[in-house]
């Protein structure tokens, strides 16, 4: 059984996995279905989309016909402006066949010109707080990848009180001094403010090559299915008020599942630092040239 801890401040109980509906976003429906048709056995009961994720929105209509009262669903809008904000809100909740959303979320808000754009008097957040007050959506919060996201999301959460934040975590990512510093100044604040955390790239195992002739079904190469996959997963889940977003790539979504729904066994440094060895494990994100996505 997959554990469960209350999403921050909203109440409700969330499966500490969460899906990635990214994994949707090139499917087609058929497909779709089948990998929906996993998480709902599994027990997943918290969902996380974004307008940008291809047709995720569209595949996931279908499922939330029949399911959306079983559901935590969040989606994103990358749009600054509150006129863009609120039209790519409207177009999700269209896209989706639902009258609202759980939470919506600001995506990958990193960049600081964007970032005054969206917290202006007209931008994307008093959009959505307006949206909130209007019954669309319940929670707001805030994305971001790369190793500048943790201090935006403190500067974000001194500007507006949001709801929850997400942001990349894993061994490698946290081997990074300035990275790992950062992000525990940010834990400890969410957890003070009671904001819920989300983590993704818990299955990353490196950027891929430039010769590499394996399909990619994420724009990172991930951990095969195995015992190094299971050790990423609970490196996440090891560390108390963190949910773990399922890969992109959802031919791992049952082996996330599984070595979320086993015993607890958080792996030590040195079990860590023999699966980066082994797999030939690197950073997605150095600060410099492999910064951005």
């Amino acid at each position: 059984m997959l554990p469960q801890e209350l999403f921050g401040r909203t109440g409700h109980l969330s499966t500490r996995v969460l899906f990635g509906a990214a994994s949707l976003g090139g499917m087609r429906q058929q497909k779709a279905d089948e990998v929906l048709d996993i998480v709902l056995q599994s027990g997943i009961n918290h969902i996380d989309t974004a307008a940008s994720y291809g047709d995720s929105e569209l595949r996931l209509q279908p499922f939330l016909a029949d399911h959306r009262d079983e559901f935590f669903l969040a989606t994103k809008t990358d749009a600054r402006t509150g006129d863009a904000a609120r039209a790519q809100l409207e177009l999700s909740l269209q896209r989706l066949g639902v009258d609202h959303v759980d939470l919506i979320q600001l995506h990958n808000l990193v960049e600081p010109q964007e970032w005054e754009i969206a917290h202006a008097p007209d931008g994307a957040v008093a959009a959505l707080v307006q949206a909130r007050e209007e019954g669309l959506v319940k929670f707001i919060g805030v994305t971001g990848h790369g190793t500048r996201i943790p201090q935006m999301h403190l500067r974000s959460l001194e500007r507006f009180d949001f709801d929850s934040v997400l942001l990349p975590y894993n061994y490698l990512m946290m081997q990074n001094e300035q990275y790992s510093a950062d992000t525990e100044e940010l834990l400890a604040l969410c957890a003070e403010r009671d904001v819920a955390v989300q983590t993704i790239k818990s299955a990353a195992r490196r950027r891929w090559s430039e010769d590499s002739a394996e399909p990619h079904f994420s724009w990172y190469q991930a951990l095969p299915a195995g015992d190094a996959l299971t050790r990423g997963v609970n490196f996440v889940l090891g560390r108390p008020g963190l949910f773990l977003n399922t890969s992109s790539d959802a031919r791992l979504l049952p082996a996330i599942i599984a070595a979320a729904s086993g015993p607890l066994q958080v792996p030590t440094d040195i079990e860590m630092q023999s699966d980066v060895e082994a797999n030939e494990m690197q950073p997605l994100f150095d600060g410099k040239e492999l910064e951005r996505i």
